[in-house]
């Protein structure tokens, strides 16, 4: 019987330490699989602005603008612009005014929302056809605040939490810089 003890207690210690050396062996897995980089192609972040446009917006409290068939383009220096058609309406209107806007930004990412985000927005042009040019530079100034709103609420890309998930390890991003097609995004084990 004592054999018997014996054999069941070396066989517990075996199990333990084969069930432990495997959850070390996972946990290190984490450690092992380091830091990875993702490349964002600009056709992927293309696609997840089109999805989130058009945008109504109220200006001045006078104006409704509509911003549809957004256009982003990558820069050196982790920067990007976006193009859109603007349309302004206003009851004194006879038709709405149509015609473009485009801005520039630095990029951040958001880790509470997942997301990659512009930030300092910079309008770098604002044309409305058909209407006086004092009154353009005035709407342009507006579109600095209707900036700051629309830049600080659309995402440039929206991480699933699949992007963030390899071989069963969490990453978080942490790092982003700018390529000529895209973006490349690095990410750390959580």
């Amino acid at each position: 019987q004592q054999g018997t003890t014996v054999t069941i207690t070396r066989r517990r210690l075996l199990t333990s330490f084969a069930a432990v050396s495997g959850a070390v062996l996972l946990s290190s897995c984490a450690s092992m699989l380091g830091p990875r980089e993702v490349d964002l192609p600009l056709s992927k972040l293309q696609a997840s602005l089109d999805r989130r446009f058009p945008m109504d917006n109220r200006m001045l409290e006078l104006f409704d603008v509509r911003l549809s068939r957004p256009q982003l383009a990558v820069h050196e220096g982790d920067r990007v612009s976006l193009s859109v058609d603007a349309t302004v309406a206003q009851s004194f209107l006879r038709q709405p005014l149509a015609g473009s806007l485009a801005f520039s930004g630095r990029l951040y990412i958001d880790q509470a929302r997942s997301g990659v985000f512009m930030a300092e927005p910079r309008i770098e042009r604002f044309e409305i056809r058909g209407i006086d040019p004092s009154v353009q530079r005035q709407l342009a100034r507006a579109a600095n605040g209707l900036m700051d709103k629309v830049v600080l609420d659309i995402p440039v890309y929206t991480f699933r939490s699949e992007d963030l998930r390899y071989a069963g390890v969490q990453y978080v991003p942490t790092r982003i810089v700018t390529t000529p097609n895209g973006l490349r995004v690095s990410l750390e084990p959580e």
